[in-house]
């Protein structure tokens, strides 16, 4: 198999952005890892009316779900798609030798930046993450909380030293925004552009402007 993009769900606000980028990379036919933490099992149930179950997490409900306002991805047949339970410290993902493109901590809770910070493995999202900052492969933090303590901004700068891409889920407006579906695709293409995996999700600054002038 070729490398994956591992995705982890914490249990922050924010769980459309993980199921958008999940089905992006799939759509793709990037190889995704999976690990869903229980309080990300609730974050979905509440958010997005998906039932999963953190012991047996079921890919499809997630792929099928369709996001308000976004275009419905065509899926390939064969979607590469493992799961691997949120204390599972024996899957690949927590070994340095298993080759990922990269990982993304998709929302990333606070509970969940500060054990990267301090480089606690108090469960796989943990471990893996501090497998990607020290194999220096890519790791993106998907922020969502506001506003910030002095202790949540410490441990931005923290991990961002160490590393990591911290990328909090702030879309921008600048793309002629008519829907919640063009905010969410806004800040799945910025995760992209961290992986450098083309994308056409949003128009990009300047494109237009550019168009014009020639």
């Amino acid at each position: 198999m070729n490398p994956s993009v591992v995705i982890a769900i914490s249990g922050a606000s924010g769980a459309v952005y993980s199921v958008r980028l999940l089905q992006q990379l799939v759509a793709s036919a990037v190889p995704v890892q999976l690990t869903v933490s229980e309080a990300g099992c609730q974050v979905v149930k509440q958010e997005l009316g998906i039932d999963l179950d953190c012991d047996n997490v079921q890919v499809a409900p997630l792929l099928e779900y369709q996001v308000p306002g976004c275009q419905v991805l065509e899926l390939p047949p064969l979607r590469q798609v493992q799961v691997y339970h949120y204390k599972d410290l024996m899957s690949p993902i927590a070994s340095g030798s298993h080759r990922t493109i990269g990982m993304v901590v998709c929302p990333c809770s606070g509970g969940t930046l500060g054990s990267i910070a301090n480089g606690l493995s108090g469960n796989l999202i943990h471990r893996g993450a501090e497998v990607h900052l020290k194999e220096r492969r890519k790791l993106i933090l998907v922020t969502r909380e506001t506003p910030l303590s002095a202790i949540a901004i410490g441990n931005m700068q923290r991990v961002t030293d160490a590393g990591a891409v911290v990328l909090p889920a702030s879309p921008g407006w600048y793309h002629g925004v008519q829907s919640l579906g063009d905010l969410v695709d806004f800040v799945v293409a910025r995760i992209l552009d961290q992986l450098q995996i083309d994308n056409g999700l949003i128009d990009r600054w300047g494109e237009e402007l550019s168009d014009e002038s020639i």
